[in-house]
């Protein structure tokens, strides 16, 4: 089948456990991909066929198939040879070496699938020669041996993703105040307690920076318009090269002191010039609801 589209092929991750499988989905499904680990082998074909007829659901397909599933190593390359026919199927075969498998096991302390009835450095010779043939099927042959988490995800996107596909980056936005705590797990963390304070007005004190009064307050500063230019330009230019290096989610927290007025105000502006920029935003606010002293 020539022509196919994204949404009708298919990509087989399989190969050697320990070999970084379960981080290759997760690379995928952030550059756009269903992905499925461990279906099992007897619904692939009927996987594969809702797939060709496009009933399968929108975008692209991934699924993960290993020696977890009961005699995959038999099974898979001649089930893969009646399936390509029906769909172009793409098989990318992970593997390590010895030495970097075991030591992975040993961090992780997760038992080898096939270490039943075997010591660890047998389950993993018996599983490379089991999958020798389904190796000899593969389109991509990736050795993880040398590779980190972010390198193994930079190499799948250069191969799978769209071409001409920068890949999309999901951005959070949490507006703070500091004196209630920076949270944890920002990526890039902006303070704008220099801006103009409505705090110190009376009638302004109790609503929040979402209110259009407060909003004119703070626009009326001398420091806003500046400050806030250069901080769309900063993040405008920063966020596609993020998403070049295979980031998939980005959070941004704005504090101020109390995370009611300015801090709200700015997130509040910069989710909406971002979603107008192309970028999923999501906008929150930890301390917008708490009571001053």
């Amino acid at each position: 089948m020539t022509g196919a589209r994204d949404d009708q092929r298919l990509l087989v991750v399989t190969g050697l456990s320990g070999s970084g499988k379960s981080y290759a989905a997760r690379a995928l499904e952030d550059i756009g991909y269903n992905t499925i680990d461990n279906l099992p082998l007897a619904l692939l074909r009927s996987f594969v066929e809702e797939a060709a007829r496009g009933t399968g659901g929108p975008g692209r397909n991934a699924v993960v198939l290993d020696v977890r599933n009961p005699g995959f190593a038999e099974a898979f390359p001649p089930l893969l040879d009646s399936l390509r026919p029906i769909l172009p199927v793409t098989v990318v075969f992970l593997e390590a070496d010895e030495p970097t498998i075991f030591r992975r096991f040993s961090e992780t302390r997760r038992p080898h699938p096939l270490a039943l009835d075997r010591t660890l450095p047998e389950a993993m010779a018996t599983e490379r020669k089991l999958l020798a043939e389904v190796k000899g099927k593969a389109d991509l042959v990736l050795d993880t041996t040398a590779m980190t988490v972010h390198e193994l995800r930079s190499v799948l996107a250069e191969h799978f993703r769209s071409p001409g596909d920068p890949g999309v980056l999901a951005v959070s936005i949490l507006s703070f105040g500091f004196k209630h705590g920076v949270p944890p797990s920002i990526d890039l963390c902006f303070d704008v307690r220099f801006l103009a304070n409505p705090h110190f007005v009376p009638e302004l004190r109790h609503r929040t920076g979402r209110d259009p009064n407060v909003a004119r307050f703070i626009e009326e500063g001398t420091a806003t318009g500046p400050f806030y230019g250069r901080l769309l330009d900063f993040l405008l230019f920063c966020l596609p090269n993020y998403r070049r290096e295979n980031r998939a989610y980005l959070t941004i927290g704005v504090g101020c002191t109390g995370g009611r007025h300015r801090s709200v105000y700015v997130a509040e502006r910069l989710g909406r010039d971002l979603a107008a920029a192309g970028y999923p935003v999501r906008v929150s606010h930890r301390d917008d609801n708490r009571e001053g002293p």
